[in-house]
């Protein structure tokens, strides 16, 4: 007889990297926590932060078994003259423990897996393995971020991160905004958060002074703010973002 195959389970995870952690059943839902608090074995973005995320769930809901006994792998990274590809096998083998009829915990730095963040080409494995997907609820900083802006939550996208090289950036910049004109487009894009201020920067100088620009900055972390208005008013009145707190840039052209 077979065995029933195993579910890869997308974990989310608290947004206060970078930050002091606060409790996590504030953010996560004791279900979720419960969920975690079972899963033997993991592919994960990082493993020492995976290992103090597992820590926080086992204050709130015991662990099934002891920390260091669990299974926990890393997702693969582009390998150095591969052309900043991976191997396909890398990731199926992440799911041998599901094909062996175990669930498997996917679990990023921040926020929901596979979202702004790494994991996509292993979930794409699992339906092409026929493993059943189980997605957690939770906290996504791209969501709050749209919601809390004001700006339009029926139409948006997420660009991801702008190109580095400052006409280039400037010429996605120009391209987005309008789109966002034409179409009534929300659009979202994030940076690393050391280049935070620099991002703003560049953005309050080639945006339209009338188009609507929303920063979004650590949101469920203490003192986590989000803050909506025209270009022309951010001009007069320009800020310097912390370099350790992720934030969310959206802007809405008329």
């Amino acid at each position: 007889m077979s065995t029933a195959r195993g579910k890869l389970v997308l974990v989310p995870n608290a947004l206060d990297l970078g930050t002091q952690p606060e409790p996590i059943e504030q953010v996560l839902s004791h279900g979720v926590l419960a969920r975690a608090a079972g899963l033997q074995h993991w592919a994960v973005e990082n493993a020492k932060s995976t290992r103090a995320f597992l820590k926080r769930v086992d204050a709130v809901t015991p662990l099934s078994q002891p920390l260091q006994s669990l299974d926990v792998k890393e997702l693969p990274r582009p390998r150095k003259g591969a052309g900043d590809t991976t191997d396909p096998r890398d990731w199926q083998a992440l799911l041998a423990p599901a094909l062996a009829g175990h669930d498997v915990g996917l679990l990023s730095e921040a926020g929901l897996p596979a979202v702004a963040d790494p994991g996509a080409t292993l979930v794409a494995a699992a339906h092409a393995a026929g493993i059943i997907v189980e997605p957690l609820p939770g906290a996504s900083s791209l969501t709050l971020a749209l919601a809390a802006s004001g700006l339009n939550g029926q139409r948006f996208a997420f660009e991801g991160y702008l190109p580095q090289q400052a006409d280039l950036r400037a010429q996605r910049v120009r391209e987005l905004e309008t789109r966002s004109r034409r179409e009534g487009q929300t659009q979202l894009v994030i940076e690393t958060p050391y280049r935070n201020t620099a991002l703003f920067q560049a953005l309050v100088q080639i945006l339209s002074p009338g188009t609507q620009l929303s920063v979004a900055c650590g949101l469920t972390s203490p003192g986590g703010w989000c803050k909506t208005q025209r270009v022309e008013r951010w001009r007069t009145a320009p800020v310097n973002l912390p370099d350790q707190l992720p934030a969310v840039f959206m802007w809405l052209a008329s």
